[in-house]
């Protein structure tokens, strides 16, 4: 068993794998003010509320864009299960070869969400992890991470169209009725889901012709599940995709 945990912006993504199977994941939202022990309850009561307390672990691993955050969290770890857990970064084996002017500047989210990609598809692939911002990464049939693009995220998109403009409310992000809003509520919908569906169809679009050779599409994050039904591309939804990642990268560093 191991522990794998992702600190995004928003959420800490924590989960247990078992022998390659995701047994439960769990999120909390990320706070930098708070200490090492706290995360270490926290993370705590998680394993109380997924029925794994107790439970040894082998290790862990964790991914992280929040830099205040990481060590911290990594502190609370090893005082959790006992074991350093392994930081997704320089010197850590994920069989990509990384592209990019300066690898250093890339999210390990991104790198992680591009090992699972590769692993279960084998071809180029272009993955969409649509969480606080809308990353948007290419690997080709190679296993080189060519680079990729960065947009706001849907849920700050819709918060600063309710926060910057005096007549329109905040709204849920549930299915629009249809792309023609009737009314501001269904129109807002339309904008955000419709208008994110379609940014996403243009960018696999230009960036399959940029690439040259025919391409995976594969999508995770929390708003998804929103958009990507509603997108005329084929597009896998995985929605465990990070955790898979993060396992096959500890997997690689152990047998290292």
């Amino acid at each position: 068993m191991i522990l794998a945990i992702d600190v995004g912006n928003s959420n800490i993504v924590i989960g247990a794998i078992h022998q390659n199977e995701v047994r439960f994941v769990s999120r909390m939202a990320t706070e930098g003010c708070r200490t090492e022990d706290q995360y270490a309850i926290y993370f705590g009561e998680i394993l109380k509320l997924y029925q794994m307390e107790g439970v040894s672990f082998e290790g862990g691993i964790i991914s992280s864009v929040v830099p205040p955050v990481t060590n911290v969290v990594a502190k609370a770890v090893s005082k959790l299960i006992g074991k350093e857990p392994l930081i997704v970064g320089p010197g850590i084996k994920t069989g990509l070869n990384i592209l990019i002017d300066n690898p250093s500047q890339l999210g390990s989210d991104i790198v992680v969400d591009n090992v699972a990609a590769r692993h279960l598809c084998k071809s180029a692939v272009i993955v969409i992890d649509m969480g606080t911002a809308t990353t948007i990464s290419v690997t080709d049939e190679k296993g080189n991470l060519r680079g990729g693009a960065i947009a706001p995220g849907v849920g700050i998109s819709l918060n600063a169209l309710s926060q910057n403009t005096a007549q329109l409310q905040g709204i849920n992000l549930d299915s629009p009725k249809k792309v023609i809003g009737t009314n501001t509520v269904d129109s807002m919908k339309a904008g955000m889901v419709f208008g994110w569906a379609s940014m996403i169809d243009g960018m696999i679009e230009r960036m399959t012709e940029e690439l040259g050779t025919s391409v995976t599409v594969i999508a995770t994050g929390g708003h998804a599940k929103t958009v990507i039904p509603y997108c005329k591309k084929e597009i896998i939804y995985q929605e465990n995709l990070l955790m898979t990642g993060l396992n096959l990268v500890y997997q690689m560093n152990v047998k290292a």
